[in-house]
């Protein structure tokens, strides 16, 4: 059986890889620059692009299953093309698929609804891959986090739970029809966040919380517009409650329990040193 995987050298993506050559089957990649494409041996790559399916015959050749991502642009914006995507999946003789989301539905996930394929919705909460982007370089070269909202919580899931409920899904099929939110096995509060990736670096963090009004400051002076300043102070300091709430589902799909921030953190403490 041959799955292929778009988006396969994203953060989710090139673990769904991963989780899908542990099982045993045959893996296809799909990049829109193969040459660059960093991924295990007995990979094959292919080039493509989600927003032109009218060039994907050749990549989903013999494809039972596929991962997709809802978006194809640097921009993260959905998917307009939704019904044409699943139209090439459904002449191709693809019967499953799962897609990688949280954002509100587009027209992939309406056109989904409307086929005859095996269709998963995977939304998972916040990403603990996220640490590395906004904190690595605070941590590596000053030992200090500033963020507002300290006690905020979030039952952050790691990208390799998401990525082998993708694979279990994929393989073993009888999730039709079902949306999934991911979530890791706590809620952690954000000053616990740093305690634990201090003991896994082996060095104190200073956390320094800050307010409102100083962190639109700062977010402004990394060159973030107005419209992603405003969206984080919504994110953080309004979290909904599908964000905190931890739900068994990484478990109940895969009979392994979703690893923890501590273990995410001890993976990665290289990266904060």
């Amino acid at each position: 059986m041959t799955f292929l995987v778009t988006g396969a050298t994203g953060t989710v993506g090139r673990h769904v890889v991963a989780e899908l050559l542990e099982a045993g089957v045959q893996v296809r990649a799909l990049t829109r620059n193969p040459a660059r494409a960093d991924l295990p041996a007995g990979v094959e790559v292919v080039g493509g692009d989600l927003a032109d399916p009218s060039g994907l015959r050749a990549a989903l050749e013999g494809v039972v299953g596929v991962h997709l991502i809802n978006f194809a642009g640097d921009d993260y914006a959905p998917l307009q093309n939704g019904d044409k995507l699943v139209e090439a999946l459904s002449e191709a003789g693809v019967e499953r698929v799962t897609v990688l989301g949280g954002r509100a539905d587009g027209p992939l996930e309406t056109a989904l609804a409307e086929s005859g394929l095996e269709w998963t919705l995977l939304n998972p909460v916040e990403f603990m891959s996220n640490t590395l982007q906004w904190w690595a370089d605070s941590v590596r070269y000053q030992g200090v986090i500033r963020e507002p909202y300290g006690e905020r919580l979030s039952a952050m899931v790691h990208e390799r739970d998401i990525a082998a409920v993708a694979a279990t899904v994929l393989v073993e099929g009888g999730h039709g029809g079902r949306t999934y939110t991911l979530t890791g096995p706590e809620a952690v509060r954000t000053t616990e966040k740093v305690r634990q990736l201090s003991a896994a670096i082996g060095k104190e963090i200073r956390f320094e919380e800050l307010t409102e009004e100083q962190a639109r400051e700062m977010w402004a002076g990394f060159g973030m517009g107005q419209d992603t300043i405003e969206f984080l102070v919504d994110a953080l300091g309004n979290t909904p409650e599908v964000g905190y709430t931890v739900v068994p589902t990484v478990e109940q799909v895969t009979g392994k329990k979703a690893r923890s921030f501590a273990q995410w953190a001890s993976e990665n403490a290289a990266s904060f040193r």
